[in-house]
């Protein structure tokens, strides 16, 4: 005597129902999104042009460690916002300047073979 799986019925009309008209969270509001803290607006040369990309994050460290990435790679930097909001001058400097500190710890404990407390403690590198 052969076994045969059983037949699975075919999904109908009223069953599909259910699934496609599944209720919205009441508590969610798709008109309101979230911003991210930090959007980081960079560009990638291609060729004869450069694609414009950006990075979100609310973490500011992985902002100034996403920097030292652009800036490793050599990618234009266009801006960098805060909730929105370019930032100034004198703080869009200081995250660059943190994150050339980073890439210089990176390059300098690599190269060396020490650790990050080291290369801060020898050389004032951010750790």
């Amino acid at each position: 005597m052969q076994h045969f799986p059983p037949a699975v019925p075919a999904p109908s009309s009223r069953n599909l129902w259910f699934t496609r008209n599944i209720p919205a969270n009441p508590n969610l509001n798709p008109t309101q999104a979230m911003l991210a803290k930090y959007k980081i607006e960079y560009a990638i040369p291609f060729h004869r042009h450069e694609q414009p990309h950006h990075f979100l994050t609310d973490d500011p460290v992985a902002c100034e460690e996403f920097l030292a990435e652009l800036l490793e790679r050599g990618y234009k930097i266009k801006e960098v916002l805060h909730q929105a909001v370019a930032l100034p001058k004198a703080e869009f400097d200081k995250l660059v300047k943190t994150a050339a500190g980073i890439l210089a710890g990176n390059h300098i404990c690599k190269s060396l073979g020490i650790d990050r407390a080291e290369a801060h403690h020898r050389f004032g590198v951010a750790s």
